[in-house]
């Protein structure tokens, strides 16, 4: 099995070290990049052997697609570029039996872990109860032969495109899996400092309505707008990923 690592990033120079570190040297790295700063610069000095990097302006459903086609990998491997992997990752992963699509947990060490504990109790409430697989992009992957034949992300879509994903996939009898313990760590945690609440309300709704919709051909728009995901009261969140 050969493992494609795809990495959305837009000025993520600060970021994107603390991910490289926790990389095997035998993954590819794919990253879809739309930065006016160093992070291309930072990803070339710190990992020139087997890294792809292909530019990607567009949503980040569009980034992400555009890093499956660019990668190699019997299996695409998602992630965001503030987070590492944990020391055990791929030696669990390797451990892991038949499946088309797996994710794993999104925790932090230090602020707000409980929040994340949180919702990695919700994911495995979801699992276990209903068999849904709530993906994250940042921990998620598919083989290849499964992500092309459910054709990719929805590329109109602004976010929650990552559980879009599984939802499609269980929902067309793709053997979909979550594994609690196949953990990444998180490092930038900005969204939740603008409002715990408005983030758990906003991916709860939108991951409910989507669930119904995901097996259409055309989302509606209600949902392909990312309702202020990416907004601030300031303007537009640095980061449109």
């Amino acid at each position: 099995m050969t493992i494609s690592v795809i990495v959305p990033t837009k000025n993520e120079a600060s970021n994107i070290p603390a991910l490289l570190a926790t990389l095997p040297p035998t993954v590819e790295l794919v990253v879809c990049d739309a930065s006016t700063d160093d992070t291309v610069a930072v990803i070339t000095r710190l990992r020139p052997e087997r890294t792809v990097i292909v530019q990607a302006p567009g949503t980040i459903a569009e980034a992400r697609q555009r890093g499956a086609r660019a990668s190699s990998g019997d299996v695409l491997l998602f992630t965001d570029a503030d987070v590492e992997f944990d020391a055990e990752y791929f030696d669990r992963l390797d451990r892991h039996g038949d499946w088309d699509a797996l994710c794993g947990a999104k925790l932090s060490r230090g602020r707000f872990r409980g929040d994340y504990e949180l919702m990695l109790s919700a994911q495995a409430v979801f699992y276990r109860c209903f068999g849904i697989a709530g993906a994250s992009g940042s921990n998620m992957l598919i083989t290849r032969r499964a992500f092309w034949e459910l054709g990719g992300f929805r590329p109109r879509l602004r976010c929650n495109e990552d559980t879009e994903l599984f939802l499609r996939a269980n929902r067309r009898g793709f053997k979909t899996r979550f594994d609690e313990h196949l953990v990444v760590w998180a490092n930038d945690h900005r969204r939740l400092e603008r409002g715990r609440l408005m983030k758990a309300a906003h991916s709860f709704v939108r991951n409910f309505l989507l669930y119904f919709v995901c097996c259409r051909p055309r989302l509606p728009r209600l949902l392909e707008h990312d309702w202020g995901y990416w907004s601030t009261s300031n303007g537009p969140h640095r980061l449109l990923y």
